[in-house]
């Protein structure tokens, strides 16, 4: 990775965060966008209210009234007031005893969410921080210069109290920082860039680190990344009908509109158009006048209902997509809040205590999302094992495997996707095992005054991922779906489906004989999670 000098910077599109219109998908170009991501500023309009906050700080402090976190000790200490005179050094312990995460680092997109979010949350202005202090969280967001956050050790409520500590070392220039593809020391970290560590005020490191930010961080990522899934969803189940030569009658608006879930009918119309809205088939029709036998007896050549991994793959796809839409509704709500405490209500010119750092709503989408995302993994698997099963697959080779002829060396010899099944399995099995729902494990801590917490951040971490295990699952079905069209003859497939068969193929070649296919999993995944291969499929619907 490349450090950006003060020219790129100036260079790039700017998101001006201002507490109120933060959205996912902004999240998501500022934690990803890597060359291309926007440069975040502070708006202009939120400087007034976060000095108004300050100027209320300084006299409540002044007064010698007793303010939690600012002449108080923290937590279940909060009846120990202290002079206004030891309000900085009290910030400063605070991020001291809070840094003692432990785990995996986070990812950077996480960090970089994280950062962008909690940004966002204190420019609101009702925190009493300082908007220098803002600027130069977004200034270590602009230039790459990241807290390496540890994944675990947040309960949810005080918001993520050990998580966010690492980012208020960084501004601070204690402990470490990621910055140009390494670890160092915050300060030269800052130092590289131009940049000066702040010396925070009386409430500024307990506004900094007491937050819902890591969290919603995982949450809005996971949100993202769970929306392409949908659509991936959708072409699985669009190209598994078309090789397996189904009904695409299932997905016919009249069955939709009679059970009209958002989320269902929007899955049913996208599998419709990926099958190039084919006339229904109705397998009957062409035996509907023949005689039965005597006995009142025959066969069918063909079912008349495809399985249920098929024919109810909207009402599976659907709860997710409807999932997706509450869920985003909520972490919006969140990233643009107010979510730590305690808070300066300027017009009534009073400090006010509440507990808006308890994350239960991000909780419960994240939660949900990693149960409708595992659904998800569910059907697939199952879809797959109608196609790799002779048994089911009407007519494919034995776990697609190429056609040999009989006396060929080759005959017996290759097992095709039958590991690929496996893998799927276990992939969705253990996707399966996280939807536990983590917000039913809160504990007490902290001497029983966080005597309810919310294990949000812990659903969030479990929903991104579960939304990783789901994705290789998809990649693996898409992998053998693109087999059973050789074998089929691609001529079944439709313009948005073959769109995606040819993406597919251009980074991983037909099976001729058994070969390790970790590489076209990974690369089939990234087309998934890069947005390509909804792209591709969808200018093929326009075309």
């Amino acid at each position: 990775m490349h450090g950006s000098t003060a020219a790129d910077v100036r260079a790039k599109a700017e998101l001006a965060i201002d507490g109120h219109t933060l959205t996912v998908s902004d999240v998501v170009a500022a934690a990803r966008g890597k060359d291309d991501a926007p440069r975040v500023t502070l708006a202009e309009d939120t400087v007034r209210r976060m000095l108004k906050s300050i100027e209320l700080k300084g006299q409540v402090i002044e007064a010698g009234i007793p303010v939690y976190g600012v002449t108080s000790g923290f937590g279940d200490s909060n009846t120990r007031q202290i002079s206004g005179k030891k309000a900085e050094d009290l910030q400063k312990n605070l991020i001291r005893f809070l840094s003692c995460g432990i785990g995996p680092v986070a990812a950077e997109d996480v960090i970089r969410a994280t950062m962008v979010i909690r940004a966002n949350c204190l420019a609101r202005g009702y925190s009493a921080v300082r908007p220098e202090v803002v600027e130069l969280l977004l200034e270590c967001l602009n230039h790459d210069v990241l807290a390496p956050i540890p994944e675990r050790g947040s309960v949810g409520a005080s918001g993520d109290l050990v998580p966010l500590s690492y980012i208020a070392a960084l501004v601070t220039g204690q402990g470490r920082a990621l910055h140009e593809g390494e670890e160092k020391s915050s300060a030269d970290a800052l130092a590289a860039v131009g940049l000066a560590p702040a010396v925070l005020e009386a409430k500024e490191g307990l506004a900094l680190v007491n937050g819902t930010s890591f969290m919603s961080g995982f949450a809005a990522l996971a949100l993202h990344d769970a929306a392409e899934l949908a659509f991936a969803a959708d072409l699985s189940t669009a190209l598994t009908s078309q090789v397996l030569q189904g009904n695409p009658g299932h997905f016919a608006p009249f069955v939709f509109d009679q059970k009209p879930h958002t989320g269902t009918r929007r899955s049913a119309h996208t599998i419709r158009d990926l099958l190039g809205n084919p006339e229904d088939r109705d397998p009957g029709v062409a035996q509907r006048d023949a005689s039965l036998s005597e006995a009142g007896f025959r066969e069918l050549e063909e079912p008349i209902q495809d399985r249920y991994s098929i024919r109810c793959a909207p009402h599976v796809i659907g709860v997710l997509r409807d999932t997706l839409d509450w869920a985003t509704n909520w972490v919006d709500i969140e990233i643009n809040s107010t979510n730590d405490n305690p808070l300066f209500d300027i017009d009534a010119g009073v400090v006010r205590n509440g507990g808006n750092f308890y994350g239960g709503h991000v909780g419960q989408a994240m939660d949900s999302l990693k149960t409708a995302v595992a659904s998800v993994a569910d059907l697939l698997d199952r879809q797959l094992e109608l196609v790799v099963d002779e048994k089911f697959n009407n007519g494919l080779t034995p776990n697609l495997i190429p056609r040999f002829e009989a006396d060929s060396w080759d005959a017996g010899m290759h097992h095709g996707f039958k590991g690929m099944q496996i893998a799927a399995s276990g992939l969705t099995a253990e996707a399966l095992k996280n939807t536990m729902p983590a917000t039913s494990f809160s504990r007490s801590t902290e001497a029983h005054n966080q005597d309810k917490v919310s294990m949000a951040t812990i659903a969030a971490r479990d929903a991104r991922t579960a939304v990783e295990l789901v994705r290789q699952v998809t990649a693996i079905h898409l992998l053998a779906l693109a087999q059973a069209a050789d074998l089929r003859g691609t001529e079944v497939l439709s313009g948005p489906t073959k769109a995606a068969y040819d993406l597919i193929r251009s980074v991983s070649p037909a099976l001729e004989g058994d070969r390790p296919l970790e590489g076209d999993i990974q690369r089939v995944t990234a087309l998934i999670a890069s947005g390509e291969l909804r792209e591709a499929a969808e200018a093929a619907l326009t075309d």
